[in-house]
């Protein structure tokens, strides 16, 4: 069920085209191409081994890929992981990545530091006291974002996993992204804090952010995404709405094994 690319005319915040990645005889990821356009959210889903991890590690820029490009807003793109902030693209990990040493606000405050754009301005003002001021009112104003302020002086492993993982996502907003990938954000969450999360997915394409959603949990990727995308044995078998999707028999084998009917 693959579409149509998008106008190239108007370039997609991201475009991945013919993404391959072996490691020796192994193809993760087989040709696939993929366009995320800018304020939209994609989701990214397969079962277990199906790539997904792959297409994200390679959009980080952990590995690049075998075959293929990318672009972002139109232009080549070359991740790097030291560099992702300063080309406008923020990511959450599975396992969190918050500094234990540090409070929550210094978590979040280490987002803005950590070479982004937003913080590059904050931290070119005059006069040190002043910019480590702003900095923490604005990492301050992230986490009041997400409802988490309260827990600025904590240390994160005192807290639950639950206002951990909103944390490291006020970490990765703080920032003032472009594009926001999120690899497996409801892991280990109980079902308030996914419906939670839900709400405050959808919130992010407002400023014109485009989100990568890679999850396990079917539920919330039909739930929040515009447009879902579906990898099995690395290659790309189905991409389109959240409805299309669900329909689509090519997914219900892939999930279940069996031919359908």
């Amino acid at each position: 069920m693959q579409e149509q690319r998008t106008d190239r005319s108007e370039p997609p915040r991201l475009r991945l085209d013919g993404i391959t990645v072996r490691f020796g005889g192994l193809t993760a990821l087989d040709s696939v191409s993929l366009d995320i356009p800018a304020g939209r959210i994609l989701g990214v889903m397969g079962p277990n081994g199906a790539g997904k991890t792959t297409l994200f590690n390679v959009i980080c820029g952990v590995f690049p890929p075998t075959e293929g490009s990318l672009e972002l807003d139109g232009r080549s793109f070359t991740p790097k992981p030291h560099r992702l902030t300063r080309s406008g693209v923020a990511r959450t990990l599975q396992g969190l990545g918050l500094f234990p040493g540090l409070t929550v606000l210094q978590n979040v405050t280490a987002g803005l530091a950590a070479g982004s754009r937003r913080g590059l301005d904050l931290l070119a003002l005059p006069g040190s006291v002043r910019r480590e001021t702003l900095l923490a009112e604005r990492a301050m104003e992230a986490l009041d974002t997400l409802g988490v302020a309260g827990y600025a002086a904590a240390l994160p492993d005192t807290l639950p996993y639950g206002i951990r993982k909103k944390v490291a996502l006020a970490r990765a907003l703080v920032s003032e992204p472009r594009l926001l990938l999120l690899d497996e954000p409801a892991g280990g969450l109980s079902h308030e804090d996914i419906g939670e999360l839900a709400d405050i997915i959808r919130t992010v394409p407002g400023d014109g952010c485009s989100v990568v959603l890679v999850e396990h949990h079917v539920d919330l990727v039909m739930e929040v995404c515009d447009r879902i995308a579906v990898l099995d044995f690395g290659r790309l078998i189905a991409e389109g709405t959240p409805a299309e999707i669900s329909a689509d028999p090519a997914v219900a084998d892939a999930y279940l094994g069996v031919e359908a009917a």
